[in-house]
């Protein structure tokens, strides 16, 4: 018979929304359990995504970097790649994070409970845990934050050859030459990293530009320096079959009329992300799931079970940790009875290639789609004293702007380091700051988060270090 143990609060998922939400709800004095399947909180952030994947983008950085400083006077010899200890250093970072968060949940006393959990019905769990035992929960409130998996390709044949990105992190080996199907983020941080270790890289992409839904003008930043790193980039291209052979896939590649094979020694799979709910006996609740997969929740995180919440990428796009860690502050809140819903003006997107690229708020590209009137103000890097000192040219700041209140309504950055000044323009959007708040900011010299205040300048015609004039 089945050990039963109750709480007050159940989290079902210990990634950056699970833990999130685990912790900020001890911190209120809630007996809270978290379930997952990994020995500590992290979820797929944190063990098979964003954190080991950055760790490698920093190597891919430092070798790329090394290369560069030949151009000025300073010459390395060819790096020498030893994989075990490049996995070790991605692995301890993983382990070194996801510990201490194991640590942390045990100071607050959330009961952590390995293993996987599904819903016999709306106050009730079955556990089936990770030592083999199976336990009864039963719940006061429920909050599913049960992540996302990559998407597959129709047909695509089993074999070690073809990776997804967990896979591709655990780096079997550096291949001569590897297919990266599909030109999002994901696609593109990992080719990067390839890439720098010695892989001919080839991306294809089914639309006619990579980073689908981003803002063009950040993307022609990227695409300059990734058209030099990479063998090929083939936009308006699908894959039409896939076959394995001995020395290695065979790929038949499709553009408009034309077909083309060629022989990868490995693919990678980055064609987006599924939500993960099904499988956990949600159909036992009144939890509605919509056409795309994804729970559908109120402003508070609330499903359509008045005890049962949702957060993170099960909800929707886009699929993104820190979305995921607010949303959970929004549902410990309501459950609380604080008047609390989820409605940020942005939520900061970053790309971690080279240059990076971030944006927030109202893209010039979304703003030209909904027919809305805007003005834009940009500020080159080639222009700014630190970008040049780096020898980074290939950089643009840019703010979208209400032309009759001034308000800035959105923030796009691309250069190296961009995922660390957008914060900037989050607070400047949450804020409802106006483009004359930011010019009269003092900003430090000479540092690239002088080009905010630059561009804001640009916006009246005076920024000093180009000359533009305001259009009367």
């Amino acid at each position: 018979m089945a050990e039963k143990i109750s709480t007050d609060l159940v989290i079902i998922g210990g990634g950056p929304g699970g833990y999130a939400a685990a912790f900020y709800a001890a911190d209120l004095g809630m007996d809270v359990t978290l379930v997952d399947t990994e020995e500590n909180p992290g979820g797929v952030c944190l063990y098979r995504g964003c954190i080991p994947s950055k760790a490698l983008l920093h190597v891919a950085k430092l070798i790329n970097e090394a290369k560069e400083a030949a151009d000025w006077g300073i010459s390395f010899g060819e790096p020498k790649i030893d994989l075990d200890k490049l996995r070790k250093f991605k692995n301890d970072v993983v382990g070194n994070l996801t510990g201490g968060l194991g640590q942390l949940s045990k100071r607050r006393k959330v009961q952590y409970v390995r293993g996987f959990a599904s819903f016999i019905d709306n106050t009730r769990l079955k556990i089936d845990e990770h030592d083999g035992g199976e336990s009864e929960l039963v719940f006061k409130n429920a909050i599913l934050a049960t992540g996302s998996r990559p998407a597959t390709i129709p047909g695509t044949p089993e074999s070690d050859r073809v990776m997804d990105s967990s896979a591709a992190l655990d780096f079997p080996d550096v291949p001569g030459k590897l297919l990266v199907i599909g030109g999002g983020y994901i696609g593109l941080e990992l080719g990067t990293v390839y890439a720098a270790l010695g892989s001919r890289v080839t991306v294809v992409e089914m639309t006619d530009g990579l980073l689908p839904g981003a803002d063009r003008d950040m993307v022609r930043q990227l695409q300059k320096r990734l058209d030099d790193q990479f063998e090929s980039i083939m936009l308006e291209t699908k894959v039409t079959e896939m076959k394995e052979q001995k020395n290695g896939i065979k790929v038949t590649l499709q553009s408009g009329d034309e077909e083309q094979n060629a022989i990868f020694d490995r693919v990678l799979i980055s064609v987006g992300r599924k939500p993960n709910t099904s499988g956990f006996g949600i159909e036992n609740t009144r939890v509605a799931i919509n056409d795309r997969g994804f729970v559908v929740v109120d402003p508070q995180r609330r499903t359509a079970e008045e005890n049962i919440f949702a957060i993170g990428d099960i909800t929707g796009d886009p699929m993104l940790a820190h979305k995921a860690s607010h949303e959970a502050r929004t549902a410990v809140d309501a459950i609380n009875g604080k008047k609390a819903v989820f409605e940020p003006w942005a939520i900061p997107a970053v790309v971690f290639t080279d240059p990076e690229i971030a944006w927030a708020g109202l893209s010039e590209t979304e703003a030209k789609a909904q027919n809305r009137k805007v003005e834009v103000a940009r500020f080159p890097w080639a222009a700014s004293g630190r970008a040049t000192t780096l020898d980074r040219s290939d950089g643009v700041t840019k703010l979208i702007i209400d032309p009759e209140t001034e308000r800035i309504l959105g923030v796009g950055i691309a250069g190296p380091g961009a995922g660390e000044l957008i914060a900037e323009g989050v607070l400047a959007i949450e804020m409802a700051a106006r483009v004359q708040d930011v010019a009269a900011s003092i900003h430090p010299h000479p540092t690239l988060s002088e080009t905010v205040m630059e561009a804001a300048d640009s916006f009246y015609g005076h920024a000093t270090h180009i000359y533009r004039p305001k259009r009367k």
